[in-house]
């Protein structure tokens, strides 16, 4: 079988194997919820509630039902992409997380294009003179933007630079006196539509903040990633062949060692989108950036069963696309993989 027929097997497989995950990602959130300390009615009623009032509501909720009935409610509703409604606010979660989920693809992408610049410049740094000042500072960066606290770095960062400095905002991801931008829900693209560089200037001075402290956490992982991949290659035979023929070193690297070295960053870029998840919910914490994670927190401590099993399954879903996206292209970019 030609490599293009092996990599379409291979892509088909992937494929087949996505809603597979969902499904256990999902099946996994559901049983974690019902078993989890706490209930759902206690947190809309309270603890003094009549028993005859707490009944009803768990009826009106559907909760009365046995755990399987309510598991097949739950994946009938997932298949035709219905995910339920709010135990809180009784509004579709569906509508709640079209709401919110811009907000953090907005930061993830900005601090994941931050991550980049930083990370790909510190292990860019010392390859000139390995083992030099200059290789060391980027080796030390990249320990301790790796081993911060997410948590101590942003409140630093925003003691700084927010509360010190006054050069940006606390919090928030827009002027509380402003009416928001309307649109996709990317304040800077529906900015940049309407032409209104005023909503654009806003949202970049709201945006910078807490994108710089989760790319700046981030930038590590690209920096070692980069410097030991470009080392090995810059140590591989077929740079040593460029060499023999006359090759200037700068060429050398630039064509032949950096393309070799960038795919494996390509790889942890897309893993990295998992890291973003998990590292934005104390970003969205500490800077009130009313993004996916913020509303995930909530719905736990409220603990809203059916928004908490959407915004999972969609972040879920999101992770799995931009994995399987992610491996297309490195299975396109590099000859040298086999399946």
């Amino acid at each position: 079988m030609s490599r293009r027929g092996r990599l379409a097997r291979y892509l088909a497989g992937r494929a087949l194997l996505a809603p597979v995950m969902l499904w256990l990602i999902a099946t996994l959130v559901f049983l974690l919820l019902r078993v989890a300390p706490g209930d759902p009615v206690d947190a809309l009623l309270g603890t003094r509630a009549s028993a005859a009032a707490r009944d009803a509501l768990r009826q009106q909720l559907g909760l009365d039902r046995s755990l399987p009935v309510q598991y097949v409610e739950f994946l009938q509703g997932l298949v035709h992409a219905d995910l339920g409604q709010s135990l809180v606010s009784a509004r579709p979660v569906t509508q709640i997380v079209r709401e919110v989920l811009p907000a953090s693809l907005e930061l993830g992408l900005a601090a994941l294009l931050v991550a980049l610049v930083l990370g790909l410049a510190a292990g860019f740094s010392g390859i000139a003179r390995p083992e030099g000042r200059l290789d060391l500072a980027g080796r030390l960066y990249g320990i301790a933007t790796y081993a911060l606290p997410s948590f101590w770095a942003a409140m630093v960062l925003q003691l700084i630079f927010a509360v010190g400095l006054g050069w940006f905002p606390v919090g928030g991801r827009f002027p509380p006196t402003r009416v928001p931008p309307s649109g996709s829900g990317f304040y800077l693209l529906d900015g940049l539509l309407a032409g209104s560089w005023s909503t654009v200037t806003a949202a970049l001075h709201h945006l910078t903040l807490p994108a710089v402290t989760l790319g700046l956490l981030l930038s590590g992982i690209f920096d070692n990633a980069l410097r030991l991949n470009l080392r090995r290659a810059l140590r591989s035979d077929y740079v040593e062949a460029a060499r023999s023929r006359g090759l200037g070193e700068v060429r050398v690297v630039l064509r032949h060692a950096l393309p070799n070295a960038l795919l494996p960053v390509l790889t942890i870029a897309g893993i990295t989108v998992a890291s973003l998840i998990g590292g934005a919910l104390l970003i969205e914490n500490i800077f009130s950036w009313p993004g996916i994670a913020l509303k995930l927190q909530e719905a736990i401590n409220q603990r809203d069963y059916p928004l908490v099993q959407g915004i999972v399954v969609v972040v879920a879903a999101l992770v799995v696309l931009v994995t399987l996206v992610v491996d297309v292209l490195v299975a396109l970019l590099d000859p040298r993989l086999s399946f």
